[in-house]
């Protein structure tokens, strides 16, 4: 008949016998290789006071007789053998040793004392121990499991909403390309040490220029994380074939500078550059290099197609993709720079403001270094102390379908002054109008349209720097990427000087008298050309004077044959003989008339303004490529300040027959156009807006809200009908969103319900270079039929299911940070009561405390505390005072602190003070759900490990408990001590320390395994205490496996490039060294020992200030985390190690155990 395990009788003697029995249970599981007494028994184990075992000995006399006899059993040899500190339990010398080590050892940590526990306190530590011993760590409190399912059904809303709510349409139409490539290959060793590692290519297009030689201006592709360089080939395809269909057929072109592109791209073998700094140092130190290269082929003859006459090329053109944008800005403040070798950077998806992730400080600090190097340099007052002068930068962001960056982090607000580059996002660059994912904004065919026709905009081979000055480029820049309604927008028109001469009869009937708005619904009625008059309004009229024009046709250039034409007119007096050498175009509306007015004109087209198609037929502001194209609107819009030189405007229709189409001409007041609604946040939360448009209203109506300035909030706009009486409506409504920082503007055609969202004030973003006193907050542009005589009825609403998915991508993040404050709270709660009753809880056990005592508490103070950090941020930055010392300091200047967004949620709004709660609740959720992944993973494990184990059935029962080994069969010391030296010597030289950290991780995994395994043949309170001490070590260190994985990956990547050169910063002996004697010690089955000194207290104050630290600073500064527990476990290592005598003579011992054990056996045997 099979015995009883000890542990089953321990849990049958009761609460008084628990210490024994636990000690007993141990010591049975571990062989039975203890033959102390009771009294050695109650001496050893700290957790139940003297009175109970000597109660526990007088109850079960009888009981305990039989138990020793059948471990007296055994040979005297195995029962006096003396046991290594490997063994699974630790088991103490004879009753004499113990009583001599405690009078002459002095430990740092102390064991408490027989009597140390008082009267008070002996119930709850029965409560305790009964309770642990019944605890399942699969069991779930009911506080817990509520707890968890609001944290997943926050999880879970937050990404249904960003999966199906408030989501951008794809509009990209597809881009086809013949490409080719030519590698550079003398580009080897003797120009870079990089040349085994990376390669540059020549692009060109198959069937249009197949040539190798250089021939046009350079331009530079740089691809971003894992990027390939073939993703040159849409813009790059592009660029030939507009230069061979277009360009070079057009003689002003050509004499302005224009050339053909030669894109260059580079090889970087798909490295990982978002998550390791020292590879972005790297590729930034190649391209310098390369650069050098690709300029000194167009001084090679051999190599070169250049017209002789042409100055040879000093700069190059640079086009960055995601991380290669950070990479060519990263070039700049590289020591091999050659100056001014770049002046036009143009980048697509790239995070400028904040790194995608913070799991590599090298990336940090590059970042800090590249975005301190930009500010400082564009706050110099002279040109001349600015090293960037001559730089543009453009950033292009994709908008709401780049799932891979955030777009907000693409803004240059805090980098770079409006006179040196802008953000701007696709859908609002004119004729593309659509969001782009993360690669669509590569190969999207009319965005590539604009890209490429923008560059050769830009240049002018007649410079030596390829390109036009840099004031010429910005203005380019914001005509090809801006709508044309920005600020900072330029119009062209005073610049100009007249080139038609207009003459019409005095007695015409096409004079618009003023305040009158011209409405044409169909051109060519008179079948004849004719021209329509309005007046322009003097200066100083009240109201604010604006004119707009809308129309469905194009409005023509000088010299084009199209239906309108648009002029701005002044008074001409008559001279003879001047019309013909002043004018390069002459339009005479007088017929035979003897009286007739001369107008000098100027062509407004430069300034024209595309918006998209809004009719009944129309559903996006795009077409496809299996629809119909859409012709767009053209739109003119002029403030009174800019046409003052001008007395008329002429709206010319040159159709000679009725043909389709209509315009509408008006000079409206700002006063009725413009509005400004000054609610709060709370309050539109709670009522939404309405807005009423009345029937008398402008063509154009627009509405700002400035409270409505942050990208975590989704809105609903609903729009009535436009009813119309007896004349068809012109156009339906269109509406246009629109941000001033960053440019981002969205259009919706025919509107009748719209999905608001933008990409404005978003948390961790640095604050703007220059300060703003107001938010210009939300506009809504509203462009409506003001022929319809009726009321439009607006509304606006909070989407409050659709602002959750808003937090997906500006808070994911966080999850690589915050789970941490409450695993190791839960740590915190378990080693205190650890050192206080001798009981290690479980994981969710523990959590059930924190969730009644100290996590709520932590939570509303880091509430409070992001409620601060809001205010503050939102707050005027000081000026800079001059302190004792006049020469420190300008005290007009004001100094922005660019970090002081990066702690906490990095919100800069106290509106949002529910997100540390909603977050916290969310990662409640989440550490209970890896927990129970990771108990189910190790219960798996050890269900196996059992079955490879099991024993032959031949084996009787009382050979079976003394054959079967322990479950813990550690190696020796010296194995171990071996193991840990080489590990250490591999990380100081060959692997990153973040390989050893997974090993250490897989190692915990087997612990775990083998300590459930265990603890579930041998149930005691020591078996338990020692699985849930494991188990919670292990949940600790899966937190931060993420932190450390892509460095990892990184460093996989590079071997299977073959390159072997290793980073620095991966190698530090002591960033990993906690970790792996922490493993090792756990892997012998030892017990943390308790701590009932003062010294307990540091415990709980690490893992305190860990929690703290991953809540602040934790999504900024995430790779300090794995520092900090690392800390923790040194200092676990050191309470381990506590116990231990440590002499040269004990680690002489160490390597000779082996030995004497073997002698021992060969002696002993029979």
């Amino acid at each position: 008949m099979r015995r009883r395990s000890s542990g089953s009788a321990a849990e049958e003697e009761g609460d008084n016998s628990a210490s024994n029995a636990d000690l007993r249970s141990a010591c049975e599981g571990a062989g039975g290789r203890s033959n102390k007494n009771d009294d050695s028994i109650s001496k050893k184990e700290p957790s139940a006071p003297q009175t109970t075992a000597r109660q526990s000995n007088s109850h079960n006399t009888s009981h305990e007789l039989d138990r020793r006899k059948s471990i007296d059993k055994r040979p005297s040899s195995a029962r006096s053998r003396r046991p290594s500190s490997t063994n699974w339990k630790l088991v103490e010398p004879r009753n004499g040793q113990l009583e001599n080590s405690r009078s002459t050892e002095h430990p740092i940590i102390s064991v408490p004392a027989e009597g140390g526990i008082t009267a008070s306190k002996m119930p709850n530590s029965r409560q305790n121990a009964q309770r642990s011993r019944l605890r399942n760590p699969w069991s779930c409190s009911l506080l817990t499991l509520v707890t968890t399912a609001l944290g997943l059904l926050a999880l879970g809303t937050i990404i249904h909403s960003f999966s199906n709510r408030q989501l951008d349409t794809k509009g990209c139409r597809m881009s086809y390309m013949r490409p080719s490539f030519a590698k550079l290959s003398d580009f080897d060793t003797e120009h870079t040490r990089f040349a085994s590692k990376y390669s540059v290519y020549l692009y060109r297009e198959g069937m249009v220029d197949e040539d190798t030689k250089v021939k046009g201006v350079p331009v530079l592709f740089i691809p971003g994380n894992a990027g390939s360089y073939k993703q040159v080939r849409p813009i790059a395809a592009e660029g030939a074939t507009y230069f061979h269909d277009v360009l070079k057929h057009d003689s002003a072109a050509i004499d302005a500078g224009a050339r053909s592109l030669d894109f260059f791209t580079v090889d970087f073998n798909e490295d990982i550059t978002a998550f390791h700094g020292q590879t972005m140092l790297d590729q930034a130190e190649y391209l310098n290099e390369a650069i050098a290269y690709i300029l000194s082929l167009y001084h090679d003859p051999r190599r070169s197609e250049r017209d002789p006459d042409l100055p040879d090329p000093t700069s190059v053109i640079i086009l960055g993709h995601s991380m290669g944008g950070i990479v060519a800005r990263t070039m700049l403040v590289m020591p091999n720079y050659q100056a001014n070798s770049i002046n036009t950077i143009i980048t697509m998806s790239a995070p400028h403001a904040r790194p995608p992730v913070s799991f590599d400080a090298e990336i940090v600090r590059t970042y800090k270094q590249i975005n301190d190097y930009w500010r400082q340099a564009y706050s110099q007052k002279w040109a001349n102390n600015n090293p960037l002068w001559h730089v543009t930068l453009i950033s292009i962001a994709g908008g709401g379908l780049d799932t891979v960056v955030p777009s907000d982090y693409a803004s240059l607000e805090s980098l770079v002054p409006d006179t040196h580059g802008f953000t701007v996002f696709t859908s609002s660059v004119p004729s593309v109008w659509t969001s782009m994912d993360h690669q669509a904004i590569l190969w999207c065919d009319q965005f590539r349209k604009v890209v490429v026709r923008s560059l050769y905009d830009v240049i002018d081979v007649n410079r030596p720097a390829q390109t036009k000055p840099r004031a010429d480029r910005m203005r380019v820049f914001k005509k090809w990427y801006l709508t044309g309604m920005e600020g900072i927008a330029e119009k062209t028109l005073s610049q100009k000087e007249p080139t038609t001469l207009l003459t019409l009869e005095d007695d015409s009937h096409s004079f618009i008298p003023q305040g009158e708005r011209l409405v044409l619904r169909k051109f060519g009625q008179s079948h004849k050309p004719s021209a329509h008059l309005v007046s322009i309004p003097p200066q100083g009229t009240p109201g604010g004077k604006k004119f707009t024009l809308l129309t469905d046709q194009k409005i023509d250039k000088p010299g084009e044959s199209g239906k309108l034409e648009v002029l701005f007119c002044s008074v001409f007096p008559l001279h003879p003989g001047q019309s013909a050498t002043l004018f390069s175009m002459n339009m005479d509306f007088s017929g035979d008339s003897s009286g007739s007015t001369r107008l000098a004109c100027k062509n407004a087209a430069s300034d024209v303004i595309s918006l998209p198609a809004s009719t009944r037929m129309t559903k996006k502001p795009f077409y496809l490529d299996e629809e119909e194209e859409l012709h767009p609107f053209s739109y003119l819009q002029y403030d009174l300040e800019d046409i003052l030189d001008h007395q008329f405007v002429a709206i010319v229709d040159k159709a000679t027959d009725p043909t389709p189409g209509w315009v509408i001409a008006e000079f409206s007041d700002n006063v009725q156009s413009h509005r400004v609604r000054s609610l709060g946040l709370r309050r539109l939360l709670a009522f939404g807006m309405k807005i009423k448009l009345p029937p008398n209203r402008p063509m154009v109506a627009e509405v700002k809200i400035p409270a409505l300035h942050s990208s975590l909030l989704a809105y609903t706009l609903d729009m009535g009908n436009q009813v119309c009486g007896e004349e068809a409506e012109l156009f339906t409504p269109l509406l246009r969103q629109y941000i001033s920082d960053p440019y981002e503007s969205k259009y919706f055609v025919n509107v009748k319900r719209a999905n608001i969202n933008l990409h404005g004030v978003s948390p961790f973003m640095p604050p703007p270079l220059r300060h703003k006193n107001a938010q210009d907050g939300l506009s809504l542009q509203f462009w409506t039929d003001p022929t319809c005589n009726s009321s439009i009825k607006i509304s606006l609403k909070v989407d409050i299911p659709g602002s959750f998915g808003k937090l997906y991508m500006r808070y994911r993040t966080v999850f690589a940070a915050f789970p941490l404050l409450v695993v190791t709270l839960v740590l915190r709660k378990q080693f205190r009561v650890y050192d206080e009753t001798g009981i290690f809880m479980s994981f969710t056990e523990s959590l059930d405390l924190c969730l009644r005592q100290s996590l709520p508490l932590v939570l509303v103070a880091l509430t409070c505390l992001s409620i601060s950090f809001a205010q503050a941020s939102s707050a005027p930055p000081r000026a800079a005072s001059s302190g004792f010392w006049p020469w420190r300091g300008n005290a007009t200047e004001a100094q922005v602190d660019f970090t002081k967004n990066d702690l906490l949620v990095g919100s800069q709004d106290p509106f949002f003070w529910f997100m540390v709660p909603l977050i916290g609740l969310v990662c409640v959720g989440v550490c209970v759900m890896v927990n129970y992944a990771t108990l189910a993973l190790t219960h798996a494990f050890s269900y196996v490990y059992g079955w490879l184990t099991v024993k032959p059935a031949w084996l009787r029962n009382e050979d079976k408990r003394r054959a079967v080994s322990p479950a813990f069969a550690p190696s020796t010391p010296r194995r171990r001590l071996l193991t840990t030296a080489i590990l250490l010597f591999l990380v100081s030289t060959v692997i990153p320390y973040q390989f050893a950290y997974l090993v250490a991780c897989l190692v915990q995994i087997a612990t775990c395994t083998r300590a459930l395994r265990f603890a579930r043949e041998a149930r005691s309170n020591t078996n338990s205490n020692f699985y849930n001490y494991a188990h919670s070590i292990l949940i600790l260190m899966l937190w931060i496996l993420p932190i450390n994985l892509p460095i990892l990956v990184v460093w996989v990547h590079n071997l299977a490039v073959h390159w072997l050169t290793p980073f620095a910063s991966h190698h530090n002996v002591l960033s990993i060294m906690p970790f792996i004697l922490l493993v090792e010690t756990l892997t012998s089955g030892k017990m943390v020992p308790r701590v009932t000194s003062r010294l307990r207290h540091l415990t709980s104050l690490f893992f305190f200030f860990i929690a703290i630290y991953s809540a602040v600073y934790g999504v900024t500064y995430a790779y300090m985390l794995h520092y900090l527990v690392n800390l923790a476990a040194a200092w676990l290592v050191a309470i381990h190690s506590s116990t231990s005598t440590w002499s040269l003579a004990g680690l002489g011992s160490i390597f000779e155990s082996e030995t004497n054990d073997n002698s021992r056996k060969r002696g002993k045997t029979p």
